[in-house]
């Protein structure tokens, strides 16, 4: 047996290898084509819908600027740091009545989830100020706290607290009594039992309140800094429209989205670390 006879299965053995793994790398690009299509098609779809009419002029481009006019604003916007000024006022205004939401809302609906006679006695002015539109408000606290900073946060505090405080009580309310009942039995005190069974049972409550209440500060906060500020995202929508600079006033708008999708990611993120327990198990 001649050296060529022993040489060629080694090389059509490569050859197969090479071919099966090129038919791999384009089954798992086309999976991924196909998720990546299924997820976001219809928003893809929908951009170059935009594109095309505004570039065509089946849409007045005053009005409705082309995306890359946008990306160019809000890029020009970002490195020349016209943007990230406003960006970090934002952050700071939302951030802080957010902040004091969680702080206020959290403990207290802990306990008012637990103890229904206090429930029971605040919840009428509880009700009665959730169904009034902090906007309405908003003329108000300019009144008491001016047109500062501090009514900005307010309002945006104001807001935010009752999406937070009703899903924590009712995460608490929703507790298996019989989960109660078995750590009771079993001789736990009432503080393991709040550390225990009550506060795990809330805690995915509690996240859909903190989701709902970072979107709800947003905005807010878009409400607020169109009224009295002089910076902030808000005010640059406003401002941008007052003077005509569109592709500006969507690269704002841009922004703001962009702010309430990490704000929820992050939220989302933490829950899935935290709540691994309540995910279901494939």
């Amino acid at each position: 047996m001649s050296l060529q006879h022993i040489e060629q299965p080694v090389i059509l053995g490569t050859h197969d290898g090479a071919t099966r793994l090129g038919a791999d790398v384009l089954r798992l690009a086309k999976g991924a084509s196909v998720r990546l299509l299924s997820r976001y098609g219809i928003l893809i779809a929908f951009l170059a819908l935009w594109q095309v009419s505004s570039s065509a002029g089946w849409v007045n481009a005053a009005v409705l600027p082309p995306i890359g006019m946008i990306v160019a604003a809000l890029w020009k916007g970002l490195a020349g740091g016209t943007l990230l000024g406003d960006i970090a006022i934002s952050l700071q205004r939302s951030g802080i009545a957010f902040a004091a939401a969680v702080v206020v809302a959290i403990p207290l609906g802990l306990f008012m989830g637990q103890v229904r006679s206090v429930e029971t006695a605040l919840d009428p002015i509880l009700q009665v100020f959730r169904q009034t539109s902090a906007l309405a408000l908003y003329p108000v606290f300019i009144l008491l706290l001016g047109l500062g900073e501090a009514s900005k946060v307010f309002v945006i505090f104001w807001a935010t607290l009752f999406p937070l405080l009703l899903n924590t009580i009712s995460g608490v309310k929703e507790v298996d009594p019989k989960l109660l009942e078995m750590a009771r039995v079993y001789g736990a005190t009432r503080l393991t039992v709040f550390r225990r069974v009550v506060l795990p049972g809330a805690v995915p409550s509690i996240f859909v309140g903190l989701r709902l209440s970072a979107t709800t500060a947003l905005l807010l906060l878009i409400a607020s800094e169109m009224i009295g500020a002089n910076k902030g995202i808000g005010f640059q929508v406003m401002n941008a429209q007052y003077n005509f600079q569109i592709p500006l006033m969507f690269a704002a708008i841009v922004i703001l989205a962009g702010l309430g999708l990490i704000a929820n990611q992050a939220l989302v993120s933490l829950q899935r670390r935290l709540c691994r327990w309540s995910q279901p198990i494939n």
